[in-house]
C-alpha cells in the first residue's frame, strides 16, 4: 500500500501485487479511480470535471467505479460523496476496506472492499449497502464502472439454438429508456453479441439493459481487455425490468453497470453484490 495523489485528489491509495495495480480514493467516495497493468494505462475513465447539479447539491462522477443504490431515483441516487471516508488496509490479503459515512437522506451506508490477487489481474470488489433507517427499504446494490473513452462494450447473448419444439420460450429481456434509438449506429447487435461502440463525436445519451445469465461483460480498448464477473441468480427479480447488466454511453463517458436482484432490507440489514474483474492486453476475437 502506497499513499499518493491522482486527479488532484491527494489521498489516494495504490494497492499492486508487481502486474496490475488498483487506486482508490479516500477524499471522496468510496471510489476505485485506476485499474491498470503496471506502467500502463487506466483502463477506467477519468471524469474530474463532471458534475451533476440536485437537490441535495453537487454530485461528482470523478470517473471509475462506484456504488450506486437501484432502482435509479433523482436526487436519492446521486447523493453528493465528496467527503472523506475511512479506510482500512488488510496486508495479509492486499485489501483495503472503503467506508462512506452515513447518508443522511437515505439512511444507508455504503462499504466497498478491493482484494487484488496475488498473482495476476483479479480484483474482488464485494459492495455493501447498510439499511440505517427506521423502516425497512427495497432496493438493489448497483456497481457502475467508467471506462476508458473510445473503446468497445460487449455482452453475450444467450447460446443460440435453432427454432424448435424445444425452444418456443423467450431466454431473456432487453430492456429500453425512452432515449434509446436502437438505430443509433453505436449499437450492434449480433448472433452472440451486443455491442456498444463509443463515439467521442455523438453526445447523445443510449443504454439498455439486459438479463445476463452468463455472469459477464468486457470492454475492450486498443489491446487491453477489461471483463467484470458478477454471479446470476436463478429466479431472483432485478431492478429495470429484471436487468443485471447495462450499458450506457453519451460522448467518451461510457459505463458497465452491473446490478444485484432487489430485496426488501430491514434496519440494521445489508445487501451484497460481488465482481471479479480481470484485465488482459490482447483483445478477444
Amino acid at each position: 500500500m502506497k499513499k499518493i495523489e491522482y486527479l488532484n485528489l491527494p489521498n489516494c491509495i495504490r494497492l499492486t501485487n508487481g502486474e496490475v495495480e488498483i487506486i482508490v480514493t479516500t477524499d471522496v467516495g468510496p471510489r476505485i479511480i485506476s485499474y491498470n497493468f503496471v506502467g500502463g494505462e487506466n483502463i477506467l475513465g477519468e471524469h474530474p470535471n463532471a458534475q451533476v447539479e440536485t437537490a441535495l447539491g453537487e454530485f461528482k462522477p470523478y470517473g471509475g467505479h462506484r456504488l450506486w443504490i437501484a432502482p435509479e431515483n433523482m436526487p436519492n441516487s446521486y447523493a453528493p460523496d465528496n467527503a472523506p471516508i475511512e479506510y482500512q488496509f488488510d496486508e495479509a490479503q492486499n485489501s483495503i476496506l472503503l467506508l462512506q459515512p452515513l447518508e443522511t437522506v437515505t439512511k444507508t451506508q455504503k462499504k466497498i472492499t478491493v482484494t487484488l490477487e496475488e498473482q495476476g489481474s483479479g480484483v474482488v470488489i464485494n459492495h455493501k449497502i447498510t439499511n440505517y433507517g427506521e423502516r425497512e427499504i427495497e432496493c438493489a446494490a448497483w456497481a457502475l464502472t467508467i471506462m476508458r473513452g473510445g473503446g468497445i462494450c460487449e455482452i453475450p447473448n444467450e447460446p443460440f439454438a435453432p427454432y424448435s419444439g424445444e425452444t418456443l420460450l423467450p431466454v431473456r429481456n432487453l430492456t429500453l429508456w425512452t432515449y434509446t434509438d436502437l438505430s443509433d449506429s453505436r449499437w450492434l447487435f449480433e448472433k452472440d453479441f451486443i455491442r456498444l461502440q463509443v463515439n467521442s463525436e455523438n453526445t447523445d445519451p443510449q443504454k439498455i439493459g439486459v438479463l445476463n445469465k452468463q455472469g459477464w461483460a468486457v470492454y475492450r480498448y486498443r489491446n487491453l481487455t477489461f471483463t467484470k464477473h458478477f454471479d446470476f441468480i436463478e429466479n431472483a427479480v432485478y431492478p429495470d425490468m429484471n436487468s443485471n447488466i447495462e450499458l450506457y454511453t453519451a460522448g467518451d463517458f461510457v459505463e458497465i453497470e452491473s446490478l444485484s436482484p432487489l430485496q426488501k432490507i430491514k434496519p440494521g440489514k445489508s445487501v451484497e453484490h460481488v465482481e471479479r474483474w480481470k484485465l488482459s492486453n490482447e483483445k478477444i476475437k
